[in-house]
């Protein structure tokens, strides 16, 4: 499989590493000092474009992509509000996006252990819920797109609550939701259930970057040759 890198930092070069290690061929690789090499004959070539990127540069890094007709495999989080048209595009033009708030396999198994949780708490209105993230300092978006997902999977699930809110000051029916940034932590996700008699807490705490670029180019492979908007489920079927 050719690959594009598209952000050429520390996770950018991980994933090449885990590329090459598995056979996989990095034919182009953009960072913000060579934009031009989104015309490049090189780029043009690539089965497949993974990119973790900034969240102010996702959207255009995906436009360019999408006018190259390149699948894309998006790491970056913070720019969700732009998903409709990522997913019109993927409907109408014949785009290709697979996108994750998490590429670690460790995350996702997490996921789905949450949802069930919550569809559990369901029945226990005595313990209120709420969540914890921690991520190194260079993480722009606050909070991180897994903290999201884990809020918006326990709010769909969880009828007493109806939104998440990062904030001291809740209501009884938001979740609280705690961000931290701190050194060089590669991801912590913590969600606790709190009563007056017991305190349940579930988390997932990186040890290393390595887990979601392996992910990530697991996810490239899974793309290559498809159509469409994808994501976790479609590749891990839970």
């Amino acid at each position: 499989m050719r690959i594009a890198l598209i952000g050429y930092g520390k996770m950018g070069k991980i994933i090449e590493e885990i590329a090459q290690q598995r056979g996989h061929e990095i034919v182009c690789r953009i960072d913000i000092d060579n934009q031009e090499c989104f015309d490049s004959e090189e780029f043009c070539s690539a089965d497949v474009a993974i990119e973790f990127t900034q969240p102010a540069v996702a959207i255009h890094n995906y436009r360019k992509c999408f006018q190259k007709h390149i699948p894309v495999v998006a790491g970056t989080t913070g720019w969700l509000e732009y998903m409709a048209e990522i997913k019109e595009a993927c409907e109408k033009e014949g785009q290709t996006f697979f996108y994750a708030s998490n590429y670690s396999l460790g995350v996702n198994i997490f996921f789905a252990v949450n949802k069930y949780l919550a569809t559990i708490m369901d029945q226990f209105s005595s313990y209120d819920v709420s969540m914890e993230e921690v991520h190194h300092i260079h993480k722009l978006d606050s909070p991180s797109g897994t903290a999201i997902t884990l809020a918006e999977d326990i709010v769909n699930n969880l009828r007493r609550k109806k939104t998440w809110k990062e904030d001291e000051n809740v209501s009884e029916e938001e979740i609280k939701v705690t961000s931290f940034r701190r050194n060089e932590v590669p991801g912590f996700h913590a969600v606790t259930y709190d009563s007056e008699v017991d305190t349940i807490t579930i988390s997932h705490n990186a040890k290393s970057r390595r887990g979601f670029a392996l992910g990530a180019v697991i996810a490239a492979e899974f793309t290559c040759g498809k159509k469409g908007f994808l994501g976790m489920k479609d590749m891990l079927k839970f």
